[in-house]
């Protein structure tokens, strides 16, 4: 149960969805998306084929009271402003400070749970002022409010991405506990089968004898990272998948890129999600993704913190 509702009947909004990663993970535990906003026209693509749901688009011009009554709202607001990747500018980015659409969304609608996402640099941003702000403005919304950095690598997933979750509870007698993790997951059952791959996602000859020449390898299968400064790690897992570059600067053993459904696998997506956007969008929105696994283990001890108030 969540907040007094059968857990294979609770329902969820799920803002900023991106192709749906919190929706995969409600799914599985028997949540009903009631709706969705996303501002991508190819995200919103993505997530009409796989959910039958039309996401809304732009947060900012969304009238809260029109958005049906919920017991769960996600949202995985833009992570750039607060990210090492970005220029961290935070809430002067002005997608910084879309957060304060989701606090308004929340203040209007008072769901009985929410769970936030955004990066690790989040937690630290402006000397950890940033979070500080965000969590006042919840806890001022009359919200029981916890966060904590989570590593998808501690999720049978073979990804190192960190991302700050904040959950919140509005009934204050509520104690919740993120989840541990059980570890990572194994290289070898997201990758296909070599043969059957296309051969658009194998290295020139070239750039493939260059890193063979600069690194040795001690993981058999590996993921293979050359930085910006051409340092080369390999490691059992990947590191995180990112919008725009992950295309590029990560090698499968040094000598091909990762498919799109390699990219979706190492973010927890199962093989029934349907590719429908070409490569190029797909490749960018597998890299701003939610990590399902991570979200089904916290929403699994929000499931459990809540049935302990119910009972």
């Amino acid at each position: 149960m969540i907040g007094g509702v059968v857990i294979n009947r609770f329902t969820f909004i799920d803002l900023f969805a991106g192709i749906g990663g919190f929706h995969q993970a409600a799914s599985y535990f028997g949540g009903s998306c009631v709706f969705a906003s996303e501002i991508d026209p190819q995200a919103q693509k993505a997530y009409i084929a796989n959910y039958e749901v039309e996401p809304h688009g732009d947060i900012t011009k969304i009238d809260a009271s029109t958005i049906p009554d919920h017991d769960v709202l996600f949202a995985g607001f833009p992570c750039q402003p607060f990210s090492i990747i970005g220029d961290m500018k935070g809430f002067k980015d002005k997608r910084g400070t879309l957060f304060f659409d989701t606090a308004r969304i929340i203040k209007e609608k008072k769901p009985k749970v929410f769970i936030l996402e955004n990066v690790k640099q989040l937690s630290t941003h402006n000397k950890g002022n940033t979070l500080k702000t965000i969590i006042k403005a919840l806890e001022t919304l009359g919200y029981k409010v916890y966060w904590k950095v989570l590593n998808a690598l501690d999720f049978g997933l073979p990804q190192k991405r960190e991302r700050t979750i904040i959950v919140g509870f509005i009934d204050q007698n509520v104690l919740f506990k993120f989840p541990t993790g059980t570890g990572a997951g194994n290289l070898n059952d997201i990758l296909e089968n070599e043969e059957n791959i296309d051969p658009k996602y194998f290295a020139s000859d070239h750039i493939v004898k260059k890193r063979m020449e600069r690194h040795t390898s001690k993981y058999n299968p590996g993921i293979w990272h050359e930085n910006k400064a051409g340092n080369i790690t390999s490691y059992p897992f990947s590191c995180a998948l990112r919008a725009g570059a992950s295309y590029n600067y990560l090698l499968v053993d040094g000598k091909r890129r990762p498919t799109l459904r390699e990219l979706l696998r190492l973010q927890g997506f199962p093989d029934s999600f349907l590719i429908v956007c070409n490569d190029r969008q797909t490749r960018k929105q597998a890299g701003n993704a939610v990590p399902v696994n991570v979200i089904k283990a916290v929403l699994q001890e929000v499931i459990d913190a809540t049935s302990k108030i119910e009972r």
